[in-house]
């Protein structure tokens, strides 16, 4: 109860805009304001959620979860290793900090096609597009963690004849925890996009493609139907990594 009620305090205000906008959103496609097939009613998504449920939970949705989550464990894996081993050597910072800001300078729309491509309309082919978009905050979340302050402990350890793994264990990494999850976090919502963007170019099942073929029959209710379980999808991961997050550092704590 007493959870509650702190839950409420601290997120009352979110849930009453929420609900304001909700309500506003249906009165304006009931009484015409708003043509119900450019921005259908939220009662109209939720029965199309309904009359879909089979099609999506069953189909769709475990195929953009399976995407997101491949793409997101290599590019945590891989990302993590190349922003550490640039933080131990400066060469290859040096030698891969230009490419990877510069492929974040191309639009992900335009590579897509090319990776769907090499690739083909399989996973490996969606994977690929979800590790480009998740790749670059999980590297630079590493980096610029480990690459924090606490000067002063680090010096005292060398004097006391630390390794090099020794202050990466003991100093860098504990103090690099928060970049790291604040990449991570940024990171699972890309994942997202990203395998929205692989579908949408391709393929033959998960959310995006389901959203453009209804996009393409003028089915505005199912349409929105998908990009309401896309959302809700990002923003459950997301939580997912905040609770991690906390559990970790209440670990730390004690």
């Amino acid at each position: 109860m007493n959870l509650f009620k702190r839950w409420l305090r601290q997120y009352g205000l979110s849930l009453l805009l929420f609900l304001i906008l909700l309500i506003s959103w249906e009165s304006a496609v009931r009484v015409k304001w708003i043509p119900s097939f450019i921005l259908p009613a939220p009662t109209s998504i939720c029965n199309a959620l309904i009359e879909n449920r089979k099609l999506l939970f069953g189909l769709h949705l475990p195929a953009t979860l399976q995407e997101v989550l491949v793409g997101f464990i290599i590019s945590v894996i891989l990302g993590s290793l190349l922003g550490t081993g640039m933080d131990m050597s400066s060469r290859l910072e040096k030698a891969f900090y230009p490419f990877i800001i510069l492929s974040q300078t191309i639009p992900l729309i335009a590579l897509s096609p090319i990776f769907i491509f090499w690739f083909g309309y399989s996973l490996a082919g969606k994977v690929a597009v979800v590790f480009l978009t998740a790749f670059f905050p999980i590297v630079v979340g590493s980096f610029d963690g480990l690459r924090k302050g606490a000067e002063g402990y680090r010096e005292l350890l060398l004097t006391m004849g630390a390794s090099r793994w020794q202050l990466l264990r003991k100093i860098q990494i504990p103090l690099a925890l928060p970049s790291f999850f604040s990449g991570l976090k940024l990171s699972i919502v890309y994942c997202v996009i990203g395998a929205t963007i692989g579908e949408w170019l391709g393929g033959s099942k998960g959310l995006g493609y389901f959203s453009r073929r209804m996009a393409a029959n003028l089915q505005s209710d199912d349409m929105f139907a998908a990009v309401f379980l896309l959302s809700a999808l990002g923003l459950g991961l997301f939580l997912i990594l905040v609770l991690l997050e906390k559990i970790i550092f209440m670990k730390r704590g004690s």
